[in-house]
């Protein structure tokens, strides 16, 4: 399911700059995920973005979440 989700998330060189996108469509990850860190709930991103679907929101977190998990490492 995990992967079926990502699928979701785009890359493309020529488009909003080369920034992760939702299905090819001009909108990025980071306004999905701004609009949430700002308090809207996913019913409010639904009507302001008519072409995304809920996935897309699910998807946008796994992107996020996916791309913090890192290694560190600290020197001492």
């Amino acid at each position: 399911m995990q992967t079926d989700l990502l699928s979701r998330i785009t890359i493309e060189p020529g488009k909003m700059g080369g920034r992760p996108c939702i299905r090819g469509m001009r909108i990025r990850v980071m306004d999905i995920l701004e609009n949430l860190a700002g308090g809207a709930t996913r019913a409010e991103i639904l009507e302001s973005f008519p072409y995304l679907e809920d996935e897309d929101i699910t998807a946008a977190l796994l992107y996020a979440a996916r791309s913090t998990d890192h290694t560190v490492i600290a020197a001492e």
